[in-house]
């Protein structure tokens, strides 16, 4: 190239001439280059040697002003070293630099910057070549690009009235990682924000009169139809007017905290926060810079609660693809869903939360899922002892509300729901799974897979309707899931030979049976239950037993009387689903035991339940159920289960568990007893 070496500037280097423009383009049509380098032969071995940088006052906005230098064709990998930081006492006298990472390009590389040191005479010698306001708007653009050190303020970062966006949103607590894409038009007064690759779209009609409109179209299936999209709509009304939904948080109140690299991207990090009551809440936005202007790349939030000494919330969102522009047509709603538009399901405090689940996460003001709270509060009788128990519950069940409706969005086989166990933490829902894992060898029969070759097997069964279940129970804050499968069993046994339902009694299982290895509330095994029958010539019915307490007591089985004798006990044979159907067939209903260590089994509502990460081996399952039946929904096959958990769980208390691949295991360690 034959441009000639910008006025003011030499080589920091060793080596001298050779000088080149190296990214002309830059300069945004000036004849003069921004940035000017040369060959790494021609400078010293030093840090900065040999590669200075054009400082006129007329260029140095364009590089400060944000946006990232093109990649440098001379030496990929280059990265900025900085401007001159000039004496307060002197603006002539340099006396370090201003550090200027290059956002775009990575460390390692050559560096661009200007010699000082020995160099320092030639270095103000430019200075006086270049003016003194040179000198000055250089120094004072540096000190912006260091921020709070330097004592000088940044202007928030500003996303534009219009914008697209995708996304992930994590929350770490609730176990979710959700896709989501968002378009905003401020102007406008829409916004539409869509999940899981727009299986559940949500509109912001803020300009319909007369206070707004919300719109929802997911996919619903029931025993009609299977993934119908519905359309469900929410107005506005005087107290609660709708808004349209950013998918960033107000920066009100926002500083600038630093720069640095973050996910391989140089960015300036902002940071708000906010004390309320016993709570601090620390936002985090990190930004960078793009052919936009400035580009969102990370959001997030954590809560510490001083009450409880502990964090109560975290979540994050990632950001990509942000651009600010996208076509009209993404507001239309199309006419034929809009005509069936129904209400919300839910409750009236989990609409606003239902329509609009972006605004619980990027919102700062109190959010919504706490007045949903207060309802299920009172929907269930729930009452805490303490301020800080009561703070501590709402945090769980946040979290177990985002986690629901999150799963609900995914349009997967099932849907979820808040149900009485919503503000229980993990370890206490795990409390309520007592199967114990002993490894223990049982004295269970062998399945007689032979006797039941020419067994004809009907398409569907369900026990319930031939009178052989009893209700469902709530076995409370016990582990004692053990005791509901075994009675459960016995009960469908009796029926089958006397032709009588006769409730058996859970509570004598539990006090009388640690001699055999059970634990009562703290857990047992069905099997170690059918033992103690069969050595003591039966059970004792809840009639003549008393009432189940969720809690130890004493044994008085000698004051009760003893039904249903048993002879033995049999251990269908593992993993297999046709001796699991034959067992129910001719049997009645069979203890089994399940995997349902996750959460979205404690907040299963209907459909066919089907959970990837659940496990079919025997040291995997940790709760005991009754298998009552079976059938196909939707071209899915299923196991009737019920469950003890009370009518408030799940499908009155049932539940339909995914019979492909034994998922959750279902058929791993199923048992069912013979009468004497």
């Amino acid at each position: 190239m034959g441009t000639a070496l910008p006025r003011g500037l030499e080589w920091g280097g060793d080596g001298a001439g050779g000088a080149q423009p190296l990214q002309e383009p830059y300069s945004r049509g000036r004849r003069e280059p921004c940035i000017w380098g040369a060959p790494k032969a021609l400078g010293g071995n030093r840090v900065g040697g040999g590669f200075p940088v054009l400082l006129e006052e007329a260029h140095v906005p364009l590089f400060l002003r944000g946006e990232e230098p093109p990649a440098l064709p001379e030496h990929p990998g280059a990265e900025l070293v900085g401007l001159p930081r000039m004496d307060p006492a002197d603006p002539m006298r340099p006396i370090g630099h201003h550090m200027m990472p290059a956002p775009s390009l990575p460390r390692g590389g050559p560096r661009l910057g200007l010699k000082t040191g020995s160099r320092s005479r030639r270095a103000g010698a430019m200075g006086v070549r270049m003016g003194v306001l040179g000198w000055l708007v250089a120094s004072a653009l540096c000190a912006a690009v260091q921020g709070r050190d330097q004592g000088l303020s940044r202007p928030l970062p500003h996303f534009g009235s219009i914008y697209h966006v995708r996304g992930v949103i994590n929350l770490p607590y609730a176990e979710i990682e959700e896709p989501f894409e968002a378009w905003y038009n401020l102007t406008g007064n829409k916004s539409r924000i869509q999940y899981y690759g727009g299986q559940v779209i949500t509109y912001q009609l803020a300009g319909v009169k007369p206070y707004g409109m919300q719109y929802k179209i997911t996919p619903e299936t029931t025993e009609k139809e299977v993934n119908a999209r519905k359309c469900f709509q929410l107005p506005g009304s005087k107290e609660d007017v709708v808004r349209i939904q950013s998918v960033f948080p107000s920066l009100e109140g926002f500083k600038f905290l630093r720069e640095e690299y973050y996910q391989g991207r140089y960015c300036a990090v902002w940071q708000n926060v906010t004390l309320w009551a016993q709570k601090k809440n620390v936002y985090t936005l990190w930004v960078t810079n793009s052919s936009c202007g400035v580009a969102p790349v990370h959001y997030e939030m954590r809560g510490y609660n001083s009450l409880l000494g502990s964090h109560y919330d975290k979540y994050e969102i990632s950001y990509t693809d942000f651009d600010n522009s996208f076509p009209s047509s993404v507001f239309d709603i199309p006419v034929n869903e809009t005509k069936k538009c129904g209400l919300l399901p839910g409750s009236t405090a989990e609409h606003r939360v239902l329509a609009n689940p972006m605004e619980d996460l990027v919102g700062r003001q109190q959010p919504r899922a706490h007045e949903v709270f207060h309802h299920y509060r009172r929907r269930f009788g729930r009452r805490y002892g303490s301020a800080r128990e009561l703070e501590h519950r709402q945090h769980v069940f946040v979290h177990n509300m985002r986690f629901v409706h999150s799963k609900n969005r995914a349009a997967l086989s099932y849907t979820l729901a808040l149900n009485h166990l919503a503000d229980r933490t993990p370890q206490e829902l795990a409390a309520l799974r007592g199967r114990r894992r002993s490894g223990a060898p049982n004295h269970g029969l062998p399945f007689p897979s032979q006797l039941y070759a020419d067994l004809h097997l009907p398409e569907s069964l369900d026990w319930r309707l031939y009178g052989a279940v009893t209700p469902v129970k709530d076995q409370a804050v016990c582990g004692s899931c053990w005791s509901f499968a075994t009675t459960g069993a016995m009960e469908g046994a009796l029926f089958l030979k006397t032709g009588v339902l006769t409730p058996l009694s859970q509570q004598v299982l539990i006090d009388c049976s640690w001699g055999f290895g059970n634990q009562a509330c703290d857990g047992g095994e069905e099997w170690r239950a059918y033992e103690w029958v069969m050595k003591h010539g039966g059970i004792a019915s809840t009639e003549s037993y008393g009432p189940y307490l969720g809690q130890n007591g004493y044994c008085h089985c000698n004051q009760s009387e003893l039904v249903a004798p048993l002879a033995g006990y049999v251990n269908v044979e593992p993993g297999s689903a046709t001796a699991l159907k034959a067992a129910l067939v001719k049997h009645g209903p069979v203890a089994v035991n399940i995997d349902a260590s996750h959460k979205s089994f404690a907040f299963y509502a209907n459909g066919v339940y089907e959970e990837p990460r659940c496990g079919n081996e025997t040291s995997e399952l940790d709760h005991a159920v009754l298998a009552v039946g079976y059938g196909v929904l939707h071209g899915k096959s299923y196991w009737l289960i019920k469950n003890s958990w009370s009518t408030y769980w799940g499908n009155d208390g049932y539940i339909l568990m995914a019979m492909k691949d034994n998922n959750c295991g279902v058929a791993t360690a199923a048992s069912f007893p013979v009468l004497a």
